[in-house]
């Protein structure tokens, strides 16, 4: 069993210089596979990433979204990115090994197109799809509720959740030397950014997928 991200930059195209995105977005991505047969971006902002463990899903799709929302591609408007991403995760077996990932085939590349298509109907940035009826209600609900604040991180809050989705075992005063900012606005960008809640459904989604789809 494994997990697929597929996924679009939203208001990408937009860009006069792609590279401010397209560039740290392949290095995350290379760090974690070989293109094209782990993952590949084709028609400029449409990704897909293969996961071998399906557990590191969620994670790394928090990961995305806060890179992409922590990049500053306009100066002037360095609050918000501009950037954002949508992304649909699907979990279940791989039948067919490609030279590219997207000659690859299975339920999960299946469930994460089938998930994909429903995300701009549904008028959600991040959803899961898995054989399993029950854990893809609970976990969806996790999401739609989690992308109430995760949408509307700005750079600040999603450079934090970055760097704490990276490191988690560094303390508030820790981040602060990292980020050249004082603790108390570490605790407060904190709090903004509901990292408590972020990594809370990022354990109950470890918790569940073990519980419903792995044990």
């Amino acid at each position: 069993m494994i997990a697929v991200i597929k996924g679009d930059i939203i208001a990408s195209r937009g860009m006069e210089d792609q590279s401010k995105w397209l560039s740290p977005f392949k290095d995350l991505l290379s760090s974690w596979g070989q293109s094209p047969m782990q993952w590949e971006l084709v028609w400029g902002d449409l990704f897909q990433l293969e996961i071998e463990n399906p557990e590191e899903a969620l994670y790394k799709a928090f990961r995305i979204k806060a890179l992409i929302k922590r990049l500053v591609i306009e100066p002037n408007k360095a609050t918000h990115s501009g950037l954002d991403v949508r992304m649909s995760i699907g979990i279940g077996e791989k039948t067919f090994y490609g030279t590219r990932i997207s000659e690859s085939n299975g339920p999960a590349f299946i469930f994460a197109g089938e998930q994909f298509d429903k995300l701009k109907k549904e008028k959600v940035n991040l959803m899961v799809k898995t054989s399993n009826v029950s854990f893809n209600y609970e976990m969806n609900l996790y999401l739609r509720l989690a992308g109430i604040f995760m949408d509307n991180w700005s750079v600040y809050s999603a450079e934090l959740v970055d760097l704490v989705l990276q490191q988690p075992h560094l303390t508030q005063a820790e981040l602060g030397e990292y980020l050249k900012i004082k603790q108390n606005s570490v605790s407060g960008r904190w709090n903004r950014s509901k990292i408590d809640e972020l990594l809370e459904v990022e354990t109950i989604y470890r918790h569940k997928l073990q519980q419903h789809l792995l044990s």
